[in-house]
């Protein structure tokens, strides 16, 4: 591995004890600086595994990968609650942060990113100057709630005791993959949300930083918004910004598309066509 700054050794430092095997902290690198660096973000209350053929193929086209853990997940046990304590400050922080270790890596850097990735890529998108942005299935609000509501909901949430929620009330504990929490926190949704509100109202006023940006989403997604992720688009163009826009048809209703050890056929589905739009 090559040798690089203080700033990857910090990150690599904050897998701490309590971080699982898989859950730490991805650096897929060649000796020293490449022509790019790409950075996968993974989605909540997943780990850097989640993107682990993402980042072994893109390693193998000669890039610079880093995956990193995002605050509060990838820890060994899976009913930590750790991620009650998730921020919306502290995620935009760490956005910031693995951004600027990405631009150490590389002379151009692309930042890609899942659910909540996708939703912190494309923050990276509006407020920081990088190469490339592609956003998968990003979380701009649930699926079944309008728009307008959302933040309410959001704000009420917070006011409440934070409580655990199944993703799969059926197979509750036994959901895969074991590298992923099993639940996910109210408040964390909240606080995500938080950040997601600051983008789109920032996508009014302005125009996005980065001038290649790639929104994706399954037709019939199954938990985030949609219509939400247009209505950024509609922003963004408004603006005179280049969006590309990849509408997955075909898929049955899904929100975790890339995920091989949840829904292998799909994954393996969809992939060619991300690796594609991660790596044009």
């Amino acid at each position: 591995m090559g040798t690089f700054s203080s700033r990857l050794d910090r990150l690599l430092a904050l897998d701490h004890a309590f971080v699982g095997d898989k859950g730490r902290t991805v650096a897929l690198l060649h000796e020293g600086r490449r022509p790019r660096a790409v950075v996968l973000l993974h989605g909540l209350t997943a780990s850097p595994t989640q993107f682990g053929r993402f980042a072994d193929d893109l390693f193998a086209h000669g890039h610079n990968v880093l995956v990193p853990r995002l605050p509060r997940h990838g820890h060994a046990d899976r009913f930590s609650e750790a991620a009650a304590r998730i921020t919306a400050e502290e995620l935009v922080t760490a956005a910031r942060e693995v951004l600027a270790v990405g631009r150490e890596l590389g002379d151009l850097v692309t930042v890609a990113g899942f659910s909540l990735g996708g939703l912190l890529a494309a923050w990276i998108a509006q407020h920081e100057v990088v190469d490339r942005v592609v956003a998968i299935a990003p979380f701009f609000g649930v699926a079944l709630l309008p728009s307008r509501v959302m933040n309410a909901v959001a704000e009420f949430v917070l006011r409440m005791p934070n409580s655990f929620q199944w993703w799969d009330p059926i197979q509750r504990d036994r959901q895969m993959p074991a590298h992923g929490y099993p639940r996910y926190s109210t408040h964390a949704v909240a606080h995500t949300y938080r950040v997601a509100r600051e983008l789109l109202r920032d996508a009014n006023v302005s125009a996005p930083l980065t001038k290649k940006i790639v929104l994706v989403n399954n037709a019939r997604e199954s938990a985030v918004n949609n219509r939400a992720i247009g209505h950024l688009a509609e922003s963004w163009r408004a603006h005179g910004a280049n969006i590309e826009r990849i509408v997955l048809r075909g898929l049955p209703p899904s929100h975790d598309i890339i995920e091989p050890m949840r829904h292998s056929r799909l994954a393996d589905r969809v992939y060619p066509q991300l690796l594609e739009a991660i790596d044009p």
